[in-house]
């Protein structure tokens, strides 16, 4: 959904990243289209895009024909005018990517998350890898606009802090985005995982495509992310999506919430995990808690059931009719347009989710017979997370929000 712009003289921040916006999700616009598009005068486009080009972050790229009239100018971002970094801190993984205006990772750095006691320590690492990211992209500091982070929930989003996620362990209210900020000199935001995948499924897998969508990620957790009348939903703390003690299997193993048979303690990777090896599925692991040994253990799973094991073949599709659950509750209750699948884990188990999961998820939609659910999984890969937390860094910076036409008051 396309954000209109307003023909007053003082609303002119607003209205450049009106365009700016449509001429991003259009990957090219004319000036006449911008202006039929956004409803500002043409005089007013004339004026920002001229702005646009002198500051180098928009270029004009050629000449289309629409029929008659003389030929238009086509306009388009400029990758190389700004980056930003983003920074996935997964329990099991930590990923660093540059990421251009136009949705171009042009660094990348991935390594396990350290098992350390302290969070300073992975913190030192965390910064250690920024400075090394920052450095082999070669990019000029002043082109970089800022830096997210994309972290387990719990958080504080207002103040920067990870409050206590339950696979970080040691991890009690540790400010995270002024430990970063102060490192690197940049500006920091922080927000949750499942937030930051959805603001990249938004933002440069799909840009002006659905307005309602839910994001499943599946990392060392399982989450939602949510985007609802084309804008993203965090909640009254920033912590909407958390799915996890959703029940979808009434007889399922007890949950530390008081429940039984939550989403957390049967489809996430460690107690999927466990379930095998209690099965004799897999052979036993003493130190399965441990999230790389777990990403391991999970891809012997599906690989034995992909070469035909019966049971492992059981597991799975226990698991995804689990997983269907849960996303029947999601969509029966926003009632969204499409559903996107993707997290760290996702390649393991894309496959057998993408088959599996439309046909179970369709039986138990209310909405099946008014309109169609689409399903699938995120183009963005297992970095989704971490290009997710630089998009929350361009998305602050240049999508148009009403919100800044509001006078303030004493």
């Amino acid at each position: 959904m396309a954000r209109r712009g307003a023909n007053q003289p003082s609303v002119g921040g607003y209205n450049e990243a009106v365009v700016l916006d449509q001429i991003r999700r259009a990957h090219g616009h004319s000036r006449v289209e911008l202006a039929d598009a956004t409803g500002l005068s043409a005089q007013t486009v004339s004026n920002i895009v001229q702005r646009l080009l002198d500051a180098g972050i928009v270029e004009e790229a050629g000449r289309t024909s629409s029929g008659r009239g003389k030929p238009r100018t086509t306009l388009r971002l400029v990758g190389s005018s700004r980056y930003a970094v983003g920074v996935h801190l997964d329990p099991g993984l930590i990923t660093v990517v540059v990421l251009s205006i136009d949705g171009e990772v042009v660094a990348r750095h991935a390594r396990a998350t350290p098992r350390a006691q302290d969070p300073a320590d992975t913190v030192a690492v965390l910064i250690e890898d920024i400075q090394a990211v920052l450095s082999e992209s070669g990019i000029d500091r002043s082109r970089i606009v800022g830096l997210g982070i994309a972290a387990p929930g719990p958080i504080d989003a207002d103040r920067g802090i990870v409050v206590d996620p339950p696979n970080l362990l040691g991890w009690d209210r540790v400010p995270l985005r002024d430990a970063i900020a102060e490192a690197t000199g940049l500006a920091v935001v922080l927000d949750k995982d499942v937030t930051a995948a959805a603001v990249a499924e938004k933002w440069v897998a799909a840009p002006g495509g659905a307005p309602n969508f839910a994001f499943l990620y599946l990392g060392t957790g399982l989450g939602v992310g949510l985007v609802v009348g084309d804008e993203v939903v965090r909640g009254g703390s920033g912590n909407a999506g958390e799915i996890g003690h959703i029940v979808v299997d009434p007889e399922g193993p007890s949950c530390a919430c008081g429940l039984r048979g939550c989403i957390a303690v049967t489809c996430a990777p460690l107690p999927l995990v466990e379930e095998a090896e209690r099965r004799g599925v897999l052979e036993a692991d003493r130190e399965c808690d441990d999230p790389t040994r777990v990403d391991a253990a999970l891809t012997r799973l599906v690989r034995m059931a992909e070469d035909g094991d019966e049971r492992a073949r059981d597991l799975l599709q226990r698991c995804t009719v689990h997983v269907a659950r849960a996303l029947a509750v999601v969509s029966n209750l926003l009632d969204v347009d499409r559903i996107v699948m993707g997290g760290p884990l996702w390649d393991r188990v894309g496959p057998t989710f993408t088959e599996a999961i439309p046909p179970l998820l369709d039986e138990m939609r209310v909405a099946r017979g008014v309109h169609p659910l689409s399903i699938a999984g995120t183009a963005l890969g297992s970095d989704v997370g971490a290009i997710g937390a630089a998009c929350l860094i361009l998305d602050e910076a240049l999508t148009p929000r009403p919100t800044s036409l509001l006078v303030p008051t004493a």
